[in-house]
């Protein structure tokens, strides 16, 4: 049986028509006239009876598009990092910080708001406020409670850092025999000064913002394991021994290699680091060894032969060095390893950048007046001064860095230590440059919108609970055979939305389309795909 539009004269006529057979052909026979389609159309008994009909044989109901509400996109992709935020306990211990204290508002809440904002949408804690409706049930948060949350867990920061690191430890197996530190910076829009924010060398070229200075440790996968805030006209070397005690006393850490910069290279802190028990592997100063080391560098004699193709050809050779110097009126000696490296593609680097300060230099030589200004670690840095205020283009110096080019080394007290090792431990140390690019651009831990010293503090710890769990959501990706930038991995859970809807006043999440690298981490973290279509009352957390 079907129903059949036939027309007569103006109007059109629907019948209910049944089909059968007489010999070859097929014919229709009328069963029952339903009268004209203008007059059917929106009738309610006709309506009634249709919808009966549905309800007799079973049939879904049909639902009218024309009763769909607006869309609203809500994001449920911020609950992989609620699971591994509930893998750190970071929940139980926020909430035991707050039972121990007076807070009435949910502290765990708060500081989980702030950490994925950072992660999935960057923005101000007022910012933050307002957008907490895109991430679908999520408690609400007061704005207020966002502030006090960072007044409180400032004070808390080492238990919290502490408990991290041992929870990392046991989760992840963490190896903790190599660890990489540096300092960087990060400047505030403010030229106002306290006994935190100061005047110092920007990493970032900030020269007229006050700033702090931040000193990171990693371990070898990347992953943070400390840190530590220092006024902002602290000179690096000078945060290495804060870093040490941490490892010592409040990780109880007994062995270690701290790899690190030259920029943490001093005499002083070498011996800090022997005088704990540990090891180090730094990039070695030889043009502040003396001579006896520069003609061991420039002698060709002794050379090995490390790798050679059509774009690099890289050689290396081992001295034994004795590193002597007075430290308190006494002469301290460090036995040493100073692995050499000449590279053909650094060289070329190298005399690349050494070309583009003295472009600089020159055009600081046209305009005299800027060249007291000038940072002395760019043009400048070639540029001599006569004595009567007459700069000139330091040819001795151009000509002393040029003999350098593709030459660099690192120094360690690991006599036993296979040179193939210290090099990939150094050249490991980009992942902490990695660390401080994505807290600076992926995380945007700047600009920092506080001016109080413990919310800066409590910024900054928030910042570094956003860091570890990024991070070991990327670790979980890579142990798994699935390697994915931070970008990507925000792209991914970015992508899992919900768009929301009201139908004949009933809500519904409908699931939006993600990337298929968001399909891969639920399965590696073992979260339970959702479905299509869910009725809101029925999504749970």
């Amino acid at each position: 049986m079907f129903i059949k539009i036939t027309q007569s004269g103006k109007y059109k006529y629907a019948q209910l028509v049944e089909s059968y057979r007489e010999g070859q052909n097929v014919k229709h026979r009328v069963l029952l006239n339903l009268g004209r389609l203008d007059e059917i159309e929106n009738n309610p008994s006709f309506q009634h009876l249709g919808m009966r009909l549905l309800e007799l044989s079973k049939a879904k109901k049909v639902i009218d598009l024309e009763s769909f509400s607006d869309a609203r996109i809500v994001n449920w992709g911020y609950l992989v990092y609620r699971k591994i935020w509930e893998v750190f306990e970071l929940d139980k211990i926020l909430t035991r910080i707050k039972e121990k204290g007076k807070t009435q508002f949910n502290l765990s809440n708060a500081c989980f708001l702030m950490v994925i904002q950072h992660l999935l949408q960057p923005k101000s804690k007022l910012a933050t406020y307002a957008n907490q409706g895109y991430y679908v049930q999520l408690p609400n948060v007061e704005l207020h409670h966002l502030y006090r949350a960072l007044d409180i867990i400032h004070i808390q920061k080492e238990q919290i850092e502490e408990l991290m690191f041992h929870k990392n430890r046991n989760l992840f197996n963490m190896q903790v025999d190599v660890v990489f530190y540096d300092v960087t910076t990060f400047s505030f829009e403010s030229v106002k000064a306290d006994t935190l924010r100061d005047f110092g060398f920007s990493k970032d070229g900030k020269f007229n913002e006050v700033q702090v200075v931040l000193g990171l440790l990693v371990d070898c996968e990347g992953r943070p394991i400390g840190y530590e805030l220092f006024p902002g006209n602290t000179f690096d070397g000078k945060t290495l021994d804060t870093a040490l005690e941490k490892l010592e006393k409040r990780f109880g850490i007994r062995r270690v290699i701290i790899v690190a910069d030259r920029g943490i290279n001093s005499k002083l802190n070498l011996k800090r680091i022997v005088d704990r028990n540990y090891s180090y592997i730094f990039a070695a100063r030889f043009k502040n060894m003396g001579r006896k080391i520069e003609e061991q560098v420039f002698d060709p004699e002794g050379y090995i032969e490390l790798s050679s193709d059509q774009d690099e050809k890289v050689l290396y050779k081992v001295i034994d060095h004795i590193n002597r110097f007075k430290q308190d009126g006494k002469t301290c000696e460090l036995k040493e390893k100073l692995i050499i490296t000449y590279s053909s593609k650094r060289a070329r680097k190298d005399q690349k950048d050494r070309e583009r300060l003295i472009q600089k230099a020159e055009l600081l030589l046209k305009d005299q007046s800027k060249i007291t200004a000038s940072n002395k670690r760019g043009g400048k840095k070639y540029l001599k001064n006569s004595g009567e205020e007459v700069w000139y283009l330091d040819q001795e110096a151009i000509a002393r860095d040029e003999r350098f080019d593709g030459y660099y080394g690192i120094q360690t007290n690991e006599q036993d230590i296979k040179p193939q090792d210290a090099l990939e431990a150094y050249h490991t140390l980009w992942k902490i440059e990695e660390s401080f690019r994505i807290m600076k651009s992926t995380l945007e831990v700047r600009p920092i919108f506080h001016w109080t010293e413990p919310r800066i503090k409590g910024h900054f710890l928030i910042c570094f609970l956003a860091f570890l769990l990024e991070r070991t959501l990327e670790f979980k990706l890579k142990k798994a055979g699935e390697t994915a930038s931070p970008d990507k991995i925000r792209e991914a859970l970015n992508s899992m939305n919900f768009a929301e809807v009201e139908i004949e006043q009933k809500r519904f999440f409908i699931k939006t389309k993600a990337t298929d690298l968001s399909s891969k981490i639920l399965r590696i973290l073992r979260i339970k795909p959702l479905k299509n279509v869910i009725p809101v009352e029925e999504f749970t957390l």
